[in-house]
């Protein structure tokens, strides 16, 4: 199995991880040159409706699939021989999205082409951002 790297160490398992850690943005990439950046939840966190004569939803905690995880990009799905190499580290939700959108302008993927990164935060995508920089 391809594990995931940070700084040198292998990720094997949670125990690997700093304690307090909420999710990690990544980069997959190979030897191409291609590659993609993304994030990942350590946990999942799910509202169920509450038990029959309470009223306090419940919430269930459980550990994703980051450890298998590759993308949420079919192409990228499909890269067999990769590295997947961990960024940063995140204790919350607000720190994930700023680190990723931190690594998204610093790579610079919207104006990369080996970059496999469709858009930014939904809002700034490749195929309008390479109309406007080609002319």
């Amino acid at each position: 199995m391809n594990y995931w790297r940070y700084k040198d160490k292998e990720i094997k398992q949670l125990e690997d991880i700093p304690e307090g850690v909420f999710g990690f943005v990544y980069m997959l990439s190979k030897d191409s040159g291609e590659y993609y950046i993304g994030r990942k939840n350590l946990y999942s966190v799910r509202k169920l409706k509450p038990l029959k004569g309470y009223k306090r939803k419940r919430t269930v905690i459980k550990e994703s699939n980051w450890l298998t995880y590759m993308s949420s990009n079919e192409q990228v799905n499909q890269w067999v021989d990769c590295k997947r190499i961990i960024l940063y580290w995140a204790f919350n939700k607000k720190q994930l999205t700023y680190f990723e959108n931190k690594a998204l302008y610093c790579y610079s993927v919207l104006e990369d082409k080996n970059s496999y990164n469709a858009n930014i935060a939904g809002k700034f995508f490749k195929e309008e951002f390479m109309k406007v920089s080609s002319v």
